[in-house]
């Protein structure tokens, strides 16, 4: 009697075959990966070319100061030719570039490229700058100022991680910025005191935050577009009562004392470091406080747990017995307090006086920082450092051959180029922005 015929695979071609499809799962790239990729690629390919065109119109020396005038010790400045620093930025970029448009490029090789590449487009900029300005470019002013200019931006991206992690888009950052801001103003005008304009700016922001949660909580109105509409809200409620009594009377309401930098002894005459890290305002040592105490909420405390579980499943989070609306109303009226504290740097922070929509788009760079920093506190901060430094480059142009419009939008326009060319696909928290319905 005839056997039937089975098919048979013997054991070192099952192997060959399993690696195979292991090899090619491991090579796979999905779609969005692929669109990223060839975009960034592309982006940093424009990139370099643009700063090939800025080093062939470059001509001279960059000069880098390391201390500023009145520094109690004094560092060297150090030179570099002008045009080749910035050839540099534009070769490393577009290496980069080559290496995200090959499919088949090592991912650590990409990874230390795109690192270099930064780093060579910021010290290409700087040289153009101390190049073609005939300037020396102040490192330590730079540093020190980018401090100063992240420090709403922080505080920004923090109060957004709080409620985005709860599930929560905080779209009205801005608004929170601009009724922070006139409270410290007010506050600050009538008490002489610096405590109290932050304790009114953050109150202010804690005000904001509870229309923020009783629309999108209680009411499930669309997250989106009340952010939208409470910075409108805040916009018109401060721009009309500027105008009816404050700008009328500028020394009664509209005159609050400004914060000094406070040296930490010791560790402020540190050299080049010191100054930059240890003689700030006292938001600005909040604002670094508060990532460690953000971050020390969210990762290390129950609270935090429950949090994370509300804001990436709150049907699973009620079946264990966790309130999700209260979870929610507590995280919001969390992020409204360091946002409310953010907008006091825009007026007793620098000039003491509020005027109208003084936050200046700010609250839109902070949400910016929060979606590069993927939620998380710590690389949120970061971003915002990094939105920092570049606003700050715009006061050390100088003289350099640019519109200064340009300049002015130049924090904007890295914002854009950040969100739309490298960041790529996020993942927020799942339930963020998802109204919940018990």
């Amino acid at each position: 009697m005839t056997q039937p015929l089975e098919p048979t695979l013997s054991a070192t071609t099952g192997t060959s075959v399993m690696e195979s499809v292991g090899a090619s799962l491991e090579h796979a790239e999905s779609p969005e990966a692929k669109g990223h990729r060839i975009s960034m690629g592309a982006l940093l390919a424009v990139i370099g070319l643009l700063y090939l065109w800025l080093g062939s119109a470059t001509h001279g020396k960059a000069s880098f100061a390391l201390s500023q005038a009145f520094d109690p010790v004094k560092l060297p400045t150090f030179t570099l030719p002008g045009a080749g620093t910035v050839f540099v930025g534009a070769i490393l970029c577009l290496l980069a570039a080559a290496a995200l448009l090959i499919k088949d490029a090592p991912p650590k090789m990409r990874v230390w490229l795109n690192v270099l590449a930064g780093l060579g487009v910021v010290f290409g900029f700087m040289a153009w700058i101390a190049a073609v300005g005939h300037q020396t470019f102040q490192l330590s002013f730079q540093l020190n100022g980018t401090m100063a200019y992240a420090t709403p931006l922080i505080l920004g991206a923090l109060a957004g991680v709080m409620g985005e992690n709860a599930g929560v888009v905080n779209v009205a950052i801005e608004g929170q910025f601009l009724t922070g801001a006139f409270a410290a103003a007010l506050v600050g005008t009538i008490t002489h005191s610096i405590v109290a304009a932050l304790i009114a700016g953050a109150l202010t922001g804690v005000v904001m935050g509870v229309l923020l949660a009783l629309f999108s909580i209680k009411y499930l109105v669309d997250q989106v577009v009340l952010g939208v509409v409470l910075n409108l809200f805040a916009s018109g409620l401060t721009g009309f009562l500027y105008t009816q009594f404050m700008s009328t009377n500028q020394q009664r309401f509209n005159m609050a004392p400004q914060m000094s930098d406070i040296s930490i002894p010791l560790l402020s005459r540190i050299p080049f470091f010191g100054p930059i890290i240890f003689k700030q305002t006292i938001l600005a040592y909040l604002a670094l406080i508060c990532i460690l105490i953000v971050w020390f909420l969210l990762r290390r405390t129950k609270w935090g747990l429950r949090v994370r579980a509300v804001g990436e499943h709150p049907e699973a989070a009620e079946t264990v017995g966790i309130n999700v609306r209260a979870i929610r109303w507590q995280a919001v009226l969390v992020g409204g307090l360091l946002a409310g504290l953010g907008g006091c740097y825009f007026t007793v922070g620098t000039t003491g006086q509020f005027v109208k929509d003084i936050s200046s788009g700010y609250g839109f760079i902070a949400l910016a920082a929060l979606i590069m920093g993927r939620w998380k506190p710590g690389l949120a901060a970061l971003m915002a450092l990094l939105f920092g430094f570049v606003t700050n480059l715009g006061n050390q142009t100088g003289s350099v051959p640019m519109n200064p419009n340009i300049l002015a939008a130049l924090p904007y326009i890295v914002t854009v180029i950040a969100v739309a060319g490298f960041v790529g696909r996020v993942v927020a928290p799942k339930a963020d922005g998802v109204n919940y319905v018990k």
